[in-house]
C-alpha cells in the first residue's frame, strides 16, 4: 500500500471518528422522549382488555400500578447498564459486551426487523385510523396516512436533531395535557359510580392483562439508546428515567380511575373505544372528536420518538457489522444516522404496505412484536447480572439497589411475559419469530465476507 493510501484510509478514519454522536439533549429533552414513546395510543386500547381480565375496580388499578412497579424494576436495571456503558447502542451494546456479537447481531437485526419497525407500523396505522375519521383519503385512508407520517417523521428526523427534539418536546406537551383534560372529565364531570361487578371475562388471567398493561409501559427502555447523547449522562440518565415512569405511572392510573369514574367496570370491560365513549358521554359527538384529535397526537409523539431512537441501534450495527456498513454512517451537521433512518423507514413501509393486505389490527401487531420483545428484554437483564461478574473493576456511577434481587425479579417478571405472549398470541408471533430466525443466514454470510476482506 502507498503512503498517500495509508494517509487517505487514515483520513477517512478519522472523519468517520469525528462524525460520531455527541452529547446535546438535556434531561428535560430525554423525559419528553421517553414519555412521548411510552404515551403513545395504547393507553385508549388496553384499558378495556385490562378490565376485562380483572375481578374488579381495585384489581384493575392494581395491574396498573404493579405494571408502574415492574417497570421501575427494569428502569433501575437500565440506569445501571446505561450509565457504565453508554452508548448509542443501547440494548445492542449490553448484549454485545454480555454475550458477544452474534448474539448482539440478532437483537439488532430483531430490532430492525421486527420489534422497532413493527411499532412504527403499528403506531402509524392507528394514527391513519383515527384521521381517516377527521378526514378520510378514500378506500385505503388508514394505510395512506400511515405511510404518509413515517415518510414525514422520518425525513424531519434526518433533517436534523434538533427539529426532531423540539417536535418531540411540542407533542409530549400536548399529549400530557390532552391526558389531563380526560382525567379532569372522568372524575369531575361524569356522574356514574364505580360498578362493583364486571361482565364474564372471556380470559381472565393475570397473565393476558399484565401483557396489555406492560405493553402500554412499553418504551421507557429506549433511553438506553440515546444514553450517549445526553449531558451529564451518569446523572441525568437516572434522573431521566425516574421521573419519566413517575409521570407515566401517575397518569395511567389516574386516567383509569377517570375511566372507572365514568364508566363503571362493565363499562370499560365492554367498550371497543374507552376513552371516546367517556367524552361523548359528557360532551356528546365533540368530546369523541376531541378524543380523536388526542389519540392523534400521543399517536405521532409516540411514532416520532420511535423513529428517533430505533435508527440509533441500526447504526450500532453498521458501526460493527460489515454487510451493513452503510448504516453507520453519521452526518455530523444534523447529528442523526441519515441511513439508518432511511432504511428503518424503507422497512416500515413494507410493513404497512403488508399490513395493507393481512392486517388484522392492534392486537396482530402485539402478536408480532411481543415474543420477541420479552425474549431480548430477559437476555438484557441477564447482561447486567452477566457484566457485574465478568468486570468487577468497571466504574458504575450507578448501581442498581438491592442488587442481585432486583434484576432477577425484573427477569422473573419478564420469562413471565415471555410466556404469556407465547401462549395468548396467535399466528402474528410465529410470523416475528421466523423473520428472527433470517439473521441466522445473514449472519453467516457477514461472517463471509468478513474472512473475504480479511484476506485481502
Amino acid at each position: 500500500m502507498s503512503k498517500s493510501e495509508n494517509f487517505g484510509r487514515v483520513k477517512i478514519a478519522s472523519m468517520e471518528q469525528a462524525a460520531a454522536p455527541r452529547p446535546t439533549l438535556s434531561s428535560a429533552d430525554a423525559i419528553a422522549l421517553i414519555v412521548g414513546i411510552v404515551i403513545g395510543a395504547g393507553i385508549f386500547e388496553t384499558p378495556s382488555l385490562v378490565a376485562a381480565n380483572a375481578n374488579g375496580a381495585t384489581m384493575v388499578l392494581l395491574i396498573w400500578l404493579a405494571g408502574g412497579i415492574v417497570s421501575l424494576f427494569g428502569a433501575l436495571c437500565y440506569a445501571e447498564l446505561s450509565t457504565a456503558y453508554p452508548h448509542v447502542g443501547g440494548n445492542y451494546y449490553f448484549l454485545k459486551r454480555a454475550f458477544g456479537q452474534n448474539l448482539a447481531f440478532l437483537f439488532a437485526w430483531a430490532r430492525m426487523a421486527v420489534i422497532q419497525t413493527g411499532s412504527i407500523a403499528l403506531l402509524a396505522f392507528v394514527f391513519g385510523d383515527y384521521a381517516s375519521q377527521l378526514w378520510r383519503l378514500g378506500a385505503s385512508s388508514s394505510s395512506i396516512y400511515a405511510a404518509l407520517v413515517i415518510i414525514f417523521f422520518s425525513i424531519l428526523n434526518i433533517i436534523g436533531l434538533h427539529q426532531g427534539k423540539t417536535m418531540q418536546n411540542a407533542l409530549t406537551i400536548a399529549t400530557v395535557l390532552g391526558l389531563a383534560s380526560v382525567i379532569v372529565v372522568g372524575l369531575f364531570l361524569s356522574s356514574a359510580p364505580i360498578s362493583p361487578q364486571v361482565v364474564a371475562p372471556s380470559t381472565g388471567t393475570w397473565g393476558s392483562a399484565m401483557l396489555f398493561v406492560l405493553l402500554s409501559y412499553g418504551g421507557w427502555n429506549e433511553a438506553a439508546y440515546i444514553s450517549a447523547e445526553i449531558r451529564d449522562g451518569e446523572r441525568n440518565i437516572v434522573r431521566s428515567l425516574l421521573w419519566s415512569l413517575g409521570i407515566i405511572t401517575a397518569l395511567y392510573l389516574l386516567i383509569n380511575l377517570a375511566y372507572l369514574r365514568g364508566l363503571g367496570l362493565d363499562g370499560m370491560a365492554e367498550s371497543q373505544a374507552v376513552g371516546a365513549q367517556l367524552m361523548r358521554q359528557v360532551f356528546g359527538e365533540p368530546g369523541a372528536i376531541f378524543l380523536s384529535l388526542l389519540v392523534v397526537i400521543c399517536a405521532l409523539g409516540s411514532l416520532n420518538a420511535t423513529i428517533f431512537t430505533g435508527a440509533r441501534t441500526n447504526y450500532a450495527l453498521g458501526q460493527d457489522i460489515l454487510l451493513f456498513r452503510s448504516l453507520g454512517r453519521w452526518q455530523s451537521a444534523s447529528s442523526t444516522p441519515t441511513t439508518a433512518l432511511i432504511a428503518q423507514g424503507a422497512i416500515a413501509l413494507f410493513l404497512v404496505g403488508l399490513g395493507t393486505f393481512t392486517r388484522n389490527g392492534f392486537e396482530t401487531m402485539v402478536d408480532y412484536t411481543a415474543p420477541v420483545f420479552w425474549f431480548f428484554f430477559l437476555l438484557s437483564g441477564i447482561s447486567l447480572i452477566v457484566l457485574r461478574f465478568r468486570e468487577p473493576q468497571r466504574s458504575r456511577p450507578f448501581r442498581v439497589p438491592f442488587y442481585p434481587i432486583t434484576p432477577i425479579v425484573f427477569c422473573g417478571f419478564c420469562v413471565y411475559l415471555l410466556y404469556s405472549s407465547v401462549v395468548y398470541t396467535g399466528i402474528g408471533a410465529t410470523v416475528g419469530i421466523a423473520v428472527v430466525a433470517l439473521g441466522a443466514p445473514l449472519l453467516y454470510l457477514n461472517s463471509k465476507l468478513h474472512d473475504k476482506a480479511r484476506d485481502i
